[in-house]
């Protein structure tokens, strides 16, 4: 496992776990990162990353990308 930040750009990862406190947990998992889910990087600048998560793209900073762990 490691964290989102670490991936390359445009592989396909599955989300194995979500780190953080419980508020933290909940708003990531109301942007579609739960656990089994499939996320793309589509690009990342300094350290924020653009994803694709459930069909849709998300913007996240590194403090939130490094909680997601793939």
């Amino acid at each position: 496992m490691m964290p989102l930040t670490m991936v390359d750009t445009g592989k396909v990862n599955v989300v194995k776990h979500i780190g953080g406190k419980e508020e933290t947990r909940r708003f990531l998992e109301n942007l579609g990162f739960v656990t089994g889910s499939e996320v793309t990087v589509i690009s990342k600048t300094n350290g924020n990353l653009i994803v694709n998560v459930k069909d849709s793209r998300v913007a996240i900073g590194e403090e939130m990308a490094n909680k997601i762990m793939v």
